[in-house]
């Protein structure tokens, strides 16, 4: 079983890549594979096009979403990280994830993932709640801590610092460790297994 931790943030080895080290730290001594993945600090936003839908890919290659989606292939679950910019997730995460999610969605779909927020002081449930929103689209189950998983502080050395956020990302990691596990397990055993997914209903409210 293999995590992949996202690091959103601009800074590669700042708060956000503290709280994901200490997630990973947790995985292994739950003997659960991890790897963390930065996702660079140029990042194309999705223009809608819709070429994914015919190239099987999305339309701009080479960079770090082309990647991350080789490597959510092999994965099992995901845990994305991001910073808080005026009280919201970084662009550059958003633009990421939402290039990821929309050409990707089929390597995606019923793995694990979670949020991971780093803020000096506010904005970090409404940039949780951004995040999840990409997962509970995606038919993807999320995974939960002991409270909403945010660490404080404006440096790696003051999330040190924020005891209870640490905590919480141990917690994380191994709640996750439990889901991939027991979804592991289940699925040995034929109990259960990942429903045919129906051809795809929209409708426009529009009348």
């Amino acid at each position: 079983m293999k995590v992949l931790l996202v690091n959103g943030s601009p800074h590669r080895n700042g708060c956000v890549c503290r709280a994901l080290e200490e997630v990973r730290a947790q995985l292994s001594k739950e003997q659960v594979d991890s790897e963390i993945f930065w996702i660079g600090t140029k990042v194309q936003g999705c223009i809608a096009c819709y070429r994914c839908r015919e190239l099987g890919h999305c339309v701009f290659t080479g960079d770090s979403v082309e990647e991350f989606l080789a490597k959510a292939r092999g994965a099992d679950g995901f845990v994305f990280g991001t910073p808080v910019y005026f009280a919201g997730p970084c662009g550059n995460i958003c633009s990421f994830m939402e290039r990821a999610f929309f050409s990707g969605s089929q390597v995606l779909r019923g793995k694990p993932a979670a949020t991971v927020v780093s803020c000096r002081r506010g904005g970090s449930t409404e940039t949780f709640a951004r995040l999840n929103m990409f997962y509970t689209i995606s038919s993807m189950p999320v995974v939960s801590s002991q409270y909403w998983n945010q660490v404080h502080g404006n440096s790696p050395a003051e999330v040190e610092q924020d005891l209870e956020g640490l905590q919480t990302m141990r917690t994380l990691g191994t709640n996750m460790a439990l889901m991939l596990k027991s979804m592991d397990s289940a699925r040995k055993s034929g109990i259960v297994s990942l429903a045919p997914k129906e051809e795809h209903i929209y409708t426009n409210f529009i009348r």
